[in-house]
């Protein structure tokens, strides 16, 4: 498991971060944050402070009903403009679980695959990355804690990675302290995931 923050130099002066930059939300208020290279100018949008390395696991869980993008991007994605270089998942630089008007779909440059009509299921998201293996898995979690696997990337990772975060109007996103995470979530994915990334169950999964 990993602890993740959001990187304040990153966001977008129409996210707010609380909880100790563990949460991020849609506002309409400016929030005055100071001018950075860094920082997204047009969408609304956060990375982690923290690269992600070796095998990585955290959970995040969103609220509203608008939309949010739980991503991974490569740091060096643009930050300053309209263009799809800039928006998570759009492009060859970041990879993203999108949840849209009840629907979700996982999106890497100009490939997307609707996942399902998800207007009923769980607000809680697992994700999984194994970088020396090129996997990077998202799981639905249930009200009983239980992994349910939603799609898998799988690439050549060549650039430091980050989480990424996506947030339309009246939403918010929060990250899970590593400490609160179930255990059982763990222990699956290192059975499922053993010997470098590599496992049979890989080979029914959905990717591209």
């Amino acid at each position: 498991a990993c602890d993740l923050t959001l990187d304040t130099n990153t966001t977008h002066k129409h996210v707010k971060l609380s909880e100790e930059n563990r949460k991020m939300t849609r506002v309409d208020e400016d929030q005055r944050y100071p001018d950075h290279p860094d920082r997204f100018d047009v969408y609304p949008q956060v990375l982690s402070v923290e690269s992600l390395t070796g095998r990585c696991y955290w959970e995040t869980e969103w609220s509203g009903k608008d939309g949010v993008y739980i991503s991974v991007s490569y740091k060096d994605i643009k930050r300053k403009g309209r263009s799809h270089d800039c928006e998570f998942g759009w492009n060859e630089k970041s990879w993203s679980l999108i949840y849209y008007f009840h629907r979700l779909t996982a999106r890497h440059s100009d490939k997307s695959i609707v996942i399902s009509d998800c207007s009923g299921s769980s607000d809680r998201v697992g994700v999984y990355v194994d970088v020396s293996a090129g996997i990077l898995s998202f799981y639905s979690i249930s009200d009983t804690y239980k992994l349910t696997h939603l799609h898998t990337f799988t690439h050549t990772f060549t650039q430091p990675l980050h989480a990424g975060f996506y947030v339309n109007c009246n939403s918010s996103v929060s990250l899970a302290s590593a400490l609160s995470l179930n255990p059982s979530h763990l222990r699956e994915l290192d059975l499922s995931y053993n010997h470098a990334g590599k496992s049979d169950t890989l080979k029914h999964l959905d990717k591209f």
